[in-house]
């Protein structure tokens, strides 16, 4: 009972994060580039003790949907859920082979999270012609992972000291 109400809790701040971020004015000329707050949500509950991958990817999926229906279109789910699977897969796998840090792996979902729309991007308007943004979506995805990472590893120790307290 007490895992349902932190995931609840998670998931209901990984919703708070996606409409703040609905909020900031972030772009730089580019389409899809956004800092990817919800995305830290996901990266702590894949390295929680508790539960890891499976319960980060319900949250994940869970927060795309109703972030979707809250706050933007269909079509917006599409590219997240998108963006979020081959995200999701890079981020497991990087932590897996055990050679990334947090900061590594939240880059390594940031980069592929792009990627993941770039290529439905593709196939909505179907031309190759949307790669143009691959090189700067990489970079975007690797500052703003890297960002997402750092502050991962500040909020994980706290995080660990709450749950280990009940």
């Amino acid at each position: 009972m007490r895992r349902t109400v932190e995931l609840g809790f998670l998931l209901a701040l990984a919703l708070i994060l996606s409409y703040v971020e609905s909020l900031i004015p972030f772009s730089f000329g580019i389409p899809g580039i956004k800092l990817g707050l919800p995305n830290l949500i996901v990266l702590l509950l894949l390295y929680d003790k508790t539960g890891g991958a499976r319960e980060a990817f319900i949250v994940n999926a869970l927060r795309i949907v109703l972030s979707g229906f809250l706050f933007s279109n269909l079509y917006a789910i599409l590219y997240a859920l998108s963006g979020a699977g081959f995200s999701f897969a890079a981020m497991l796998i990087g932590k897996k082979c055990g050679r990334f840090s947090m900061i590594g792996v939240s880059v390594l979902g940031g980069v592929f999270h792009n990627m993941g729309q770039i290529v439905v991007a593709m196939l909505v308007v179907e031309t190759f012609a949307v790669s143009y943004y691959v090189p700067f979506l990489i970079v975007a995805g690797t500052a703003t992972g890297a960002l997402l990472g750092v502050a991962g590893m500040e909020i994980a120790p706290y995080l660990r000291r709450m749950s280990s307290r009940h």
